[in-house]
Parts: structure tokens; sequence; C-alpha cells
């Protein structure tokens, strides 16, 4: 396992965040996990050390929402995840991911910015498209295969249908709790589930229950309307740090 005293101070406070992101708003700032981490690791360890953290964080998610998630959303937004996972895992080792992230960045600002600019439309809610649903939950499944990074494209889908808050914090944790249990084949097919990033990752765990049952709390403790800026601004702060990381890359 890892035993740079570095990595620990690092990850431990942005697992912290993102679990408490995960419990209690669907999945928002914790997209910075795998940047973070990129500081004191390889960007493809942080992405492997992570998949069996989200996995545990998943199953406290789950269970604490069990009653709370819309199966008729997932009959369609299930599938088209592993869709999106099955393209990941065809194209890996030739997608370019900082192009991917400034797409998906400019897709997050842009919806954010139309959101807060659209008047009253935005506080409509958007009737279900399982066309529409199944295309982002494939984008979702493919960006969340690349680096985590699911989060925006399946709240693109699923804040403006304006579902009860427990509801959408409920049908996202199912949601990507199937994502990152699917996503465990390929990863140990690519041979990313290594000795060392799984003992990391079990080293860590301890922390996954405390950050998600915070966030669950923090959940049932926010008002409807305040949540859903809340989310917005989540969504719009991690379409920035894409942006800045896709420029980077592509630019830089």
């Amino acid at each position: 396992m890892i035993e740079d005293p570095v990595f620990y101070a690092v990850a431990l406070p942005v697992l912290m965040l993102t679990g408490i992101s995960k419990g209690g708003f669907g999945a928002g700032i914790g997209i910075v996990a795998v940047p973070t981490l990129s500081l004191v690791v390889p960007p493809l360890q942080a992405v492997a050390i992570m998949l069996p953290i989200l996995c545990l964080m998943d199953i406290f998610g789950v269970w604490s929402y069990r009653r709370d998630w819309s199966r008729k959303l997932m009959l369609y937004l299930a599938p088209g995840a592993l869709l999106g996972i099955g393209i990941g895992t065809a194209l890996a080792g030739w997608v370019d991911e900082h192009m991917i992230r400034l797409i998906i960045g400019t897709i997050a600002v842009l919806f954010s910015l139309n959101y807060w600019l659209g008047g009253r439309r935005r506080d409509e809610a958007r009737p279900e498209n399982p066309v529409r649903g199944v295309f982002w939950s494939a984008v979702s499944g493919f960006t969340s295969f690349i680096g985590h990074a699911g989060g925006p494209p399946l709240q693109v889908y699923l804040l403006p249908l304006k579902l009860n808050k427990t509801v959408f914090v409920g049908t996202t944790t199912v949601f990507f709790m199937a994502v990152n249990y699917a996503k465990l084949v390929p990863y140990g097919y690519l041979g990313l589930l290594t000795e060392e990033n799984l003992m990391t990752a079990l080293v860590l765990a301890p922390i996954c229950p405390l950050a998600m049952l915070s966030g669950v709390w923090l959940h049932h403790r926010i008002p409807e309307r305040p949540f859903y800026l809340i989310c917005y601004v989540f969504v719009f702060l991690v379409g920035l740090k894409l942006l800045r990381d896709g420029v980077t890359g592509v630019f830089g």
C-alpha cells in the first residue's frame, strides 16, 4: 500500500468532502477527488484507488435512501450507463481525457448559467424523456469510467425534472452504485485494481461511513429550494474545474 503520509494528508479531507457530497447532494463537488489525488499519485492510480472507496460509499448511500429512489427512471438510466461504460472500455487507451473534461465542463457551466438566466422557466419541471435520459446516462457512464466524472451529465437530465430532493439524491445514489460496481469488471481487466491500490483503499475505508452519513444528515436539514440552488452551484463549480483542467491539458 502507499506509505507516504503526504498522500493521506491530501486523501482524507478529499474523501470526507466526496462522501458528504454524495450522501447529501447526490454527487456534486466530490468530482474534485481524482484531480486532487493526482497531485500526489499518478492519475490512473488515483482513479483506481477511488473506485473501491466509491463502491463502499455507495453501500451506505443506497441503504440510507433505500425507500427514496425512482424505479421508473432507473429502468432506462441504468441501461444507458452500461452503454457508456461499454464505450469507455472499448475506447480505453484512445480517449483524450483532457478533451472529455473540456466538453463536459463546458456543458456543466452552460447548463448552470441557463438555469440561473432562465427566469420563470427555471421553476418549471421538465417532463421525463427516456431518449434524453438514455443519452445523458450514457454520457455519465462514459465520463465516470474515464475519471469518476459522471455527476454533471446525469444532473443535466435529472435536475430539470424537479424531483423531490430525497428522491433525486436516492436515484442518483442507486444510479452510481450500479455504475461503480459495473466498472469493477473493466478496471480489473485493465489491471488497475492492483494489490497496492486495493490495500490503500482499504486503509482509507473507515472514513466512508462517517463522510456519507454526515452528508445524509445535512440533506435532511436543508429545505428543498436551497438544496437545488446548492446542487446547481456544485454543477457550476465542477464545470469550471473541468474546464480549467481540460484547457490546461489540451492547450497547456
